[in-house]
């Protein structure tokens, strides 16, 4: 799949959501006015930009564990030319979070976020029948916050 182009406008939006997102009663609109743009012109780009690939999420994250969830960190050993297949087995669960790749002998990473422990090791147990490889499950010791912006 070819990498969607964004234009000035998309890249203003996708810069501007990274600095967070208003809480208020309508928070399109105010994004929207900061852009000089219509509200209706920034929900149909976010569309877009969700249905061309460019973004992959667009939505609130929660601790799931204050709210009685579970999550954990997930890894998996893929061959490459076996890569796409798992990718498409992992990313199929709704509780996947995050899939990543990196250049480790453990090249697959992802989050199983869920309403409770016991789907989360459902969930784990499921992807690797399902993809053939053992998963390797990693536990939070402690919590980190970080900001995450990357400038387009």
């Amino acid at each position: 799949m070819p990498e969607p182009a964004l234009d000035t406008l998309d890249r203003a939006i996708v810069n501007r959501l990274q600095q967070g997102f208003p809480i208020c009663e309508q928070p399109y609109l105010e994004v929207a006015r900061e852009l000089g743009i219509s509200q209706d012109t920034l929900i149909a780009r976010l569309k877009r930009l969700l249905v061309e690939g460019a973004l992959t999420r667009f939505g609130p994250l929660y601790q799931a564990e204050r709210l009685g969830g579970a999550y954990t960190l997930a890894a998996i050993q893929v061959p490459e030319d076996d890569y796409e297949r798992v990718a498409r087995i992992v990313n199929a669960y709704p509780e996947v979070a995050h899939n990543y790749r990196r250049e480790h002998a453990l090249n697959m990473w992802f989050v199983v976020a869920a309403g409770n422990p016991a789907t989360v090791t459902r969930v784990l147990f499921e992807i690797e029948r399902d993809c053939g490889h053992p998963v390797f499950e990693f536990h939070k010791l402690r919590e980190y916050f970080v900001a995450l912006d990357l400038p387009l």
